[in-house]
């Protein structure tokens, strides 16, 4: 005790009493840290709770750290109560007690026995595991206190927060998952039916394993933040919950869409039997204008008319069928399905009655193209003109006989064109007020200009 070589300068009255206070106020400060932990709400369930895995390993490290830790503080605590009880020995102490306080508040002067450290199974510390007995002084022991308190502190309040979060929300989409499932099941979507009933059924079973290791092992679902030194510096992890939420998610939107398909499954299959009708029809009126046009238009090629879609047919009954059975299920796909095939049904009828009926179309347009010139040369007064009229004659006869050569009745509809554009060219324009005829067609001798004027200037009638 006389030596105070390792301690340094004997200390004076004055800086004992500063290093009692201040040892007193960490002493108070680690009794109100460790009173706290030992109430807390996270430390009282990790003791009650049936632990495993990585919870169970670091819990029963924990468990012993906080044995150490009151072991430590009993230690302290006795150790600052005899230097307290030699400072009020006397009021003012003789230099035999301030040697004496010197070794007790800067000396390792505090004994913690190795059979503590070892039945509480605390870990390895500065490399003493193993001895008989440790010594430490009292600011040696404040440190291991905050390091063992800080680790302690850790795990429990990790632990806290899992069980504060994800239980509850487990719990909240487990009830939602029942309701889906009831609302599936009214509908049809079953497991080994349908996806979405597969997909319950596995969310379920991934939930409730999901809570039992939530609840058996919660550091296994807690998220170290980076950088973050501070007991439980982090988050928990929730990829797992997140994901089968997405996925009753997706389920839910499925079902919804079974909804849809329920109240509105008649309207679509009255629309989907109208879309097929129509096809039909259109396809047998293909079929009639192929024979007309084989039988009016010669040296064509008329593609084949196939027959109605007997597939979609049935397939639109086996619809209606799981409408009566109440397969909404079953009914969905299906009926989106024959949607598109009916459309794209209709429009391929639409482009066969198109092509069947082309030769048709063109005929009827070597028609209005003949008649069109036709009047035309009848207002610039050349419709008596006999190379026209031939060759007017000539495509009519064409034109309007079976079966037409469509090929050949272009042609004279093309001669008959070019020679009406070749007299319009050349004849003279019409007087205006003047009934008779223009160009080298005008009327001559004594109708004419050199003669006694028009029948209308004699007053006499246009025709005779």
């Amino acid at each position: 005790m006389g030596d105070t070589d390792p301690t340094g300068p004997v200390m004076d009255r004055d800086e004992v009493d500063r290093a009692l206070a201040r040892l007193g106020a960490e002493h108070e400060a680690v009794e109100t840290s460790l009173l706290a932990l030992q109430d807390h709400a996270g430390r009282r369930l990790l003791e009650g709770a049936r632990l495993t895995g990585r919870t169970e390993e670091r819990w029963q490290a924990t468990e012993a750290s906080i044995t150490l830790l009151w072991a430590y503080f009993d230690a302290y605590s006795g150790a600052l109560r005899t230097a307290r009880e030699i400072r009020a020995r006397r009021r003012w102490s003789s230099r035999d007690d301030l040697v004496e306080l010197t070794e007790l508040l800067r000396g390792e002067c505090v004994t913690v026995a190795g059979s503590t450290a070892a039945t509480a199974h605390p870990p390895t510390l500065h490399g003493r595991a193993g001895r008989l007995s440790e010594r430490y002084s009292l600011a040696a022991l404040v440190e291991l206190m905050n390091e063992l308190y800080a680790s302690s502190l850790d795990v429990i309040v990790a632990a806290d927060a899992v069980w504060s979060a994800l239980p509850a929300r487990i719990d909240l989409l487990a009830a939602e998952l029942r309701r889906t499932r009831g609302l599936a099941h009214s509908v049809g979507v079953r497991p080994g039916e349908h996806p979405a009933g597969d997909d319950l059924e596995r969310i379920t079973r991934t939930l409730t394993r999901l809570r039992e290791q939530v609840v058996s092992d919660p550091l296994a679902f807690w998220k170290r933040l980076e950088g973050s030194s501070a007991p439980g510096g982090g988050r928990p992890d929730t990829t797992v919950y997140d994901r089968e939420a997405r996925a009753l998610e997706e389920v839910r939107r499925e079902i919804d869409a079974v909804l849809a398909v329920r109240q509105d499954s008649e309207k679509r299959i009255v629309r989907l039997r109208d879309v097929l009708s129509r096809a039909d029809r259109t396809l047998a009126e293909a079929r009639t204008a192929r024979g007309e046009v084989l039988a009016k238009i010669a040296a064509t090629e008329v593609p084949a008319v196939s027959g109605p879609p007997t597939v979609l047919q049935e397939q639109l009954a086996t619809a209606a069928e799981y409408r009566r059975h109440a397969q909404w299920h079953r009914l969905s796909p299906l009926l989106e399905s024959l949607e598109q095939k009916a459309e794209d049904e209709l429009v391929r009828a639409r482009e066969s009655l198109t092509a069947v009926t082309a030769p048709l179309a063109i005929r009827a347009e070597l028609r209005g193209r003949l008649d069109a010139y036709k009047a035309k040369v009848a207002r610039h007064g050349l419709a008596e003109d006999t190379v026209l009229a031939e060759r007017y004659e000539r495509a009519r006869r064409m034109l309007w006989s079976a079966p037409c050569d469509l090929r050949v009745a272009e042609e004279a509809v093309l001669r008959y064109q070019h020679a009406a554009a070749e007299l319009l060219a050349t004849a003279q324009p019409r007087v205006p007020g003047q009934s008779g005829q223009s160009g080298p067609y005008r009327p001559s001798g004594p109708y004419g200009p050199s003669g006694r004027g028009t029948p209308e200037e004699r007053g006499g009638p246009a025709h005779e």
